[in-house]
């Protein structure tokens, strides 16, 4: 059993392509892979041993390079979260009869929290049931930039630079007309706001709403933001930005009882997926492709149940 899977799962984002480019290539130079696979749809695909023989699909540096380019996620993803192996141990069996019967050895999971979790839970599986020629290793891939162990997670960058502009031409679009007015902008982050609160400082926001600043206390949260957009008004201010963390609360409804409180017009706008499928940043087409690189490497040195990171600048 010498060969590798590679999967890729949660939701795409600009440099999740970069890290399986890693992998191919440095599997094929280590010298100490097989077949080089890839499950197609995340965990599921696994489950459905539905696989593509990356060694014949990525057969030069030319497409290695291509696919290093590209946004989204060329294999596919899912949302499948593995149970409780305690509970339930068939996805668990039937993950390591498909293994056996493909002669898979090592296994990349490349995700979120989600996908970081199937890592553990598969790898201890195998350690409670002396499954001794398994390796598990996550590689981090998420805009939220939420993973534990690691400062940057690729894909965040792309996103930040890709809002940062957005919001440089929302900004100069609001500031064109005499009347006043407060523009809601919400973009992702779930429960962690980096997106927000660096895109906001980029972009000069008046307001920044994160999760690890909200205690759930909407209508003290809304009457703040009332008492802030009512004292620029005063000033003379025409316009007044607020970036929105999704995790914080709904931008319309938000918008109709500011609109309401001040007498101010007020719009929401909710930038939704397009946020996270742009153009790699060329630092996170490196770090992407650099942590799959480092992925094999813990594998073929017979580590299991880890996760590549990047911390205080080193991997």
């Amino acid at each position: 059993m010498r060969n590798l899977l590679v999967a890729q799962s949660g939701g795409p984002t600009a440099a999740i392509n970069a890290t399986v480019a890693g992998v191919v290539s440095c599997a094929v130079l280590s010298g100490k892979v097989d077949h080089i696979y890839g499950a197609v749809n995340g965990i599921e695909g696994v489950l459905a041993e539905k696989f593509l023989d990356l060694g014949k699909k990525l057969d030069s540096a030319e497409k290695i390079s291509l696919l290093m380019q590209t946004p989204a996620a060329a294999l596919g993803s899912c949302r499948y979260k593995l149970g409780d192996p305690k509970e339930n141990t068939e996805d668990f069996e039937e993950i390591l009869r498909i293994f056996r019967r493909h002669e898979i050895r090592y296994f990349i999971y490349i995700g979120g929290n989600d996908s970081m979790d199937t890592v553990n839970k598969l790898s201890k599986y195998c350690k409670e049931n002396g499954v001794e020629d398994v390796f598990v290793v996550g590689a981090p891939k998420t805009i939220d930039n939420d993973l534990v162990g690691t400062d940057h997670c690729p894909g965040f960058g792309s996103a930040a630079k890709y809002l940062a502009a957005t919001f440089a031409e929302l900004e100069r679009d609001c500031h064109v007309y005499e009347k006043k007015a407060v523009t809601i902008v919400e973009v992702m982050g779930r429960n962690a706001g980096y997106i927000a609160l660096w895109c906001g400082i980029a972009s000069g926001a008046e307001d920044i709403l994160i999760p690890e600043r909200f205690d759930g206390n909407r209508p003290k949260l809304e009457n703040e933001l009332i008492e802030s957009i009512l004292e620029k008004k005063a000033l003379g201010k025409k316009h007044h930005l607020i970036i929105n963390a999704e995790g914080v609360g709904h931008s319309y409804g938000m918008a109709k009882r500011i609109e309401q409180a001040t007498g101010v017009e007020t719009r929401a706008s909710i930038l939704g997926h397009m946020q996270r499928g742009g153009n790699p940043t060329a630092k996170d087409r490196v770090y992407a492709s650099y942590m799959g690189a480092l992925a094999v490497d813990l594998l073929c040195s017979g580590a299991t149940n880890r996760v590549v990171g990047y911390r205080n600048g080193q991997y």
